[in-house]
């Protein structure tokens, strides 16, 4: 019916070929004199989604969450993942081979400790791992009397005999009139940056940070327009960007070198070396930056500084120029959006769809907008119990059609060049059962919560998260992830600092983007999510004795009114609702067809 374009659905490979790969695989470490190895989901710059020839773990455990990490050793061989993953890497992993872990608690260290013995030589790629996660490895050989060794080259590669080559996609300037700060004044705030970490330079090893310092994008990883590259910012003097220079076209070239010398990537290594020489403190991302890096420059005499990258905060706060950008691809985006919902409640009841027709459609509206670069992550699509799974990803396998009496969960979002969208709305189906109805109507009390909320300068996200939780709890019920994630200007779709959750600890700074994305979860039943973006913003309370933030929504999209149970809702929670609503109708109506305005119009009746 539909073209997909940016997402597959095959199942990942299995059976004979990975038994094979796991055996070639401990005869190169017998080879290399290594006991074991740690193959980590991870490329140089700890990049959520990576290129296909970094995706090691997957190709040789067949697991293709976005995080874990496999320990082979002789005779033992076990792949760790977080509780997003467990049921999925039970269905991938070949449980005679592999032994699934939890990569949180315990960590894998704890394993490592049990299984590792005295003399034992336990092999990591150093390229792969941050310095904090290689220094947990070496304390877990150290307790069981084993050694960590840094090895040059990585094992799995020599193995992988049909490894794809490293992304070349050309990088493009991301124009002024988008990005609203020239590259020499954010390279000015950044000097200022270095100078209060006491730094003589500053390694740039996040391509996120690159990109947004130079005013660059690309296009070597799905769903991010990230340009693969480094960059060396000194305190004093001219910059080096570090990328493949086939790349780059005479245009992006000259744009580069308008503010910064511009080298192969193999020049990085003795371009830091030679600074470190001189004794020089060079600042490390300790959420990026490679151990290699870290080795490298105390080897070389230099002083490491690791800490927090200030980009990451620089960047997470959005200028005039990135926030009205932003706004105008939220109300592209709902275009698209309303057409969706509208063609769901059409034709769903029929029975005759299905999980991955649900995502073809929808991405075929957002290319219909014209403007469309990439989703903005692989579209989660669950119906019935399938969209209970917090992280599910529909393939051929799985694909579900969508009855009458589900729900519908869809989580999706959009690369566009003004701006990056993420999005979440539960459907029903038919009619729904009186216990869907108290979920959601919790659920959305949460969301309107975290949305109304009136907090002061300083406000961490840790702060907030409870008051998406509230209504939940009250009911004994909660959900296992975080309530937001920062929000990216045409880059990730999760982005640091800030987050709202129990472990955000970073200030919401006004102009960051955040999501608010309370959930509810029935094992083998069904799954509930309402996802909005928020932009911080200053508000105005009488009396008020310090500085006072308040979120605005981004998002444009009805909220299922047939979800709700009515009474439950405050006056003013009612009156958020159909103010939201006033507004989907007043900012996305006229763009629409006239069967799409007829379905909004329903969709968006006041509530009494």
């Amino acid at each position: 019916m539909f073209e997909a374009h940016f997402q597959t659905f095959e199942e990942p490979e299995a059976g004979v070929a990975l038994s094979a790969r796991l055996a070639a695989f401990r005869e190169e470490l017998a080879r290399r004199k290594l006991t074991g190895f740690v193959v980590p989901r991870a490329d140089q710059q700890q990049n959520e989604y990576v290129a296909p020839s970094e995706e090691r773990l997957a190709w040789l455990t067949g697991f293709t969450g976005s995080a874990g990490l496999a320990v082979v050793l002789p005779q033992e061989a076990a792949v760790f993942v977080d509780g997003r993953y467990t049921l999925q890497a039970a269905k991938q992993v070949d449980a005679k081979a592999w032994a699934v872990e939890s990569l949180i608690e315990p960590p894998p260290e704890s394993w490592l400790s049990a299984h590792l013995k005295s003399g034992d030589r336990l092999g990591f790629d150093p390229w792969l791992h941050t310095f904090a996660a290689a220094e947990r490895l070496s304390a877990a050989c150290a307790k069981a009397g084993a050694e960590l060794v840094a090895v040059d080259s990585n094992p799995v590669d020599a193995v992988w005999q049909d490894r794809p080559p490293a992304p070349i996609a050309p990088v493009v300037v991301h124009a002024l009139q988008h990005a609203g700060v020239a590259e020499a004044e954010k390279l000015s705030q950044i000097r200022g940056e270095i100078g209060k970490l006491g730094a003589d330079a500053l390694v740039l090893s996040d391509s996120h940070a690159v990109a947004w310092s130079f005013n660059i994008r690309g296009g070597d990883v799905a769903h991010t327009p990230l340009p693969l590259s480094y960059a060396l910012v000194p305190k004093d003097g001219r910059p080096t960007v570090f990328i493949d220079h086939r790349k780059l076209s005479n245009l992006t070239r000259d744009h580069l070198e308008q503010s910064a010398d511009v080298r192969e990537p193999d020049a990085l290594t003795p371009t830091l070396m030679a600074l470190a020489t001189s004794g020089a403190a060079i600042a490390l991302d300790n959420a990026t930056a490679a151990d290699a890096l870290s080795r490298l420059i105390a080897s070389s005499g230099g002083k490491p500084l690791r800490g927090a990258d200030p980009v990451t905060l620089l960047k997470a706060v959005k200028n005039s120029t990135e926030i009205a950008g932003t706004k105008t691809a939220h109300r592209r985006d709902a275009v698209a959006l309303a057409r969706f919902l509208a063609f769901i409640d059409r034709e769903a009841p029929s029975g005759k769809l299905t999980e991955i027709d649900a995502v073809e459609v929808l991405e075929t509206f957002r290319r219909d907008t014209g403007a469309l670069r990439d989703v903005s992550f692989p579209t989660i699509s669950g119906t019935g119990p399938n969209g209970a799974i917090v992280h599910y990803r529909v393939t051929r396998k799985s694909n579900r059609r969508i009855a009458r009496g589900d729900l519908l969960l869809i989580d999706s979002g959009a690369q566009y060049e003004d701006g990056t969208t993420d999005v979440t709305r539960t459907m029903a189906v038919g009619e729904p059962t009186a216990e869907m109805r108290d979920r959601f109507t919790r659920v959305l009390r949460g969301h309107i919560a975290i949305a109304r909320a009136v907090f002061p300068d300083g406000t961490t996200g840790a702060q907030l998260d409870t008051l998406a939780r509230q209504y939940l709890w009250a009911a004994g019920v909660d959900f296992e992830h975080g309530t937001g994630h920062g929000v990216g200007s045409y880059l990730s779709v999760h982005e640091g600092p800030a987050r709202i959750s129990k472990l955000g600890t970073t200030p919401l700074k006004r102009g960051m983007i955040l999501s608010n994305e309370p959930g509810y979860y029935k094992t083998d039943g069904f799954g509930i999510r309402i996802e909005n973006l928020e932009l911080v913003v200053a508000t105005d309370i009488a009396g008020a004795e310090k500085p006072m933030n308040a979120f605005e929504t981004l998002t444009l999209a009805p909220i299922d009114r047939r979800l709700i149970e009515v009474a439950m809702l405050s006056r003013d929670e009612r009156d958020w609702l159909n103010a939201y609503h006033a507004r989907v109708r007043a900012e996305v109506r006229p763009a629409l067809d006239e069967a799409t305005k007829v379905w909004l119009d329903e969709a968006t009746t006041e509530l009494k």
